[in-house]
């Protein structure tokens, strides 16, 4: 661990430590470290006490946010937060091997792929490529009103909330450990101004 304490094994040591460290951030207190020193240690294997689903977005790094080191965080990434098959398997292999006690499901805020999706509901021009395909996988909230005051951040939160239930409803591993109480998943949103993460789903 980055500061010297023990590897967090239940979910809610986990939680806290992740929320103790954005706290650090925010204040600009990290004590988070990468010391050449480490590198051998880390080269023998990884033992991460938490897992995240972030957005692609050059904004947003879990190991800053949390203020962690290397090895502490199991990160897995994808423009939009989105729950793909990739992306699960990859946790799956974080809970199953490495017996991470938690996933993060983490949005945040101004997030290009959700008001992608949203512009994409009142029908903006088609966007290039393979994007139309990675943005119908971002979840609407059902009563979405795209004109409506802070629509973006409405749908970038539900976005994140609905990433616990997708891999509880497509991971029977994942919903196992958590019924089992060895995992819990969360959801929450990074508010780049500020760089508080706040927790919407717990």
């Amino acid at each position: 661990m980055s500061n010297g304490a023990s590897r967090p094994s239940t979910a809610e040591a986990a939680i806290e430590a992740l929320l103790e460290g954005n706290a650090r951030h925010v204040e600009g207190r990290h004590v988070a470290a990468n010391p050449p020193a480490a590198r051998s240690t880390l080269a023998l294997g990884q033992a991460p006490f938490a897992a995240v689903i972030r957005c692609a977005d050059s904004r947003v790094a879990p190991e800053i946010v949390f203020d962690r080191s290397l090895g502490d965080l199991f990160v897995t990434g994808v423009a939009g937060n989105v729950v793909t098959d990739e992306i699960i398997a990859s946790l799956e292999y974080a809970v199953a091997a490495l017996n991470c006690p938690a996933i993060v499901v983490m949005g945040h805020s101004s997030c290009g792929a959700v008001t992608a999706a949203v512009e994409a509901s009142i029908g903006a021009s088609p966007l290039p490529g393979q994007l139309p395909g990675l943005i119908s996988q971002i979840s609407m909230p059902d009563d979405f009103d795209a004109h409506g005051t802070g629509a973006i951040d409405h749908a970038i939160e539900h976005n994140a909330n609905t990433g616990v239930d997708a891999l509880q409803a497509r991971s029977t591993l994942l919903a196992e450990a958590c019924n089992d109480g060895r995992l819990a998943i969360i959801a929450g949103v990074l508010d780049l101004a500020t760089g508080e993460f706040a927790i919407t789903r717990r």
